[in-house]
């Protein structure tokens, strides 16, 4: 799938940003490049193989220490890269409290 019909303005990193993917119940982690990022996703190449990763929804660390993150959606896949959509601050709240 082309990268080209994405809905906002992206801005494109000429060397990528180091950047992690771990799994909602943190039982995985992998290191990426973080190639391209706008406001609502992000295009990432993945370091190794993705293979047996729950890649429906995951976070994306933006430090080390995981400090910085957004929560992700899997949109596509190209061989080593993958386009995200970053999930609603609010949309995850609600489904928190709905299970309360």
């Amino acid at each position: 799938m082309a990268y080209g019909d994405r809905k906002s303005g992206r801005v494109d990193f000429e060397r990528g940003i180091r950047v992690y993917i771990m799994g909602i119940d943190g039982t995985w982690r992998r290191e990426c490049m973080m190639v391209d990022v706008s406001q609502t996703g992000a295009r990432l190449r993945i370091e190794g193989s993705a293979e047996g990763l729950d890649l429906k929804e995951f976070f994306l660390l933006l430090s080390s220490t995981g400090l910085a993150f957004r929560r992700c959606q899997l949109v596509r896949m190209d061989g080593d890269q993958i386009g995200v959509r970053f999930l609603a601050r609010d949309k995850a709240m609600k489904k928190s409290s709905l299970k309360q």
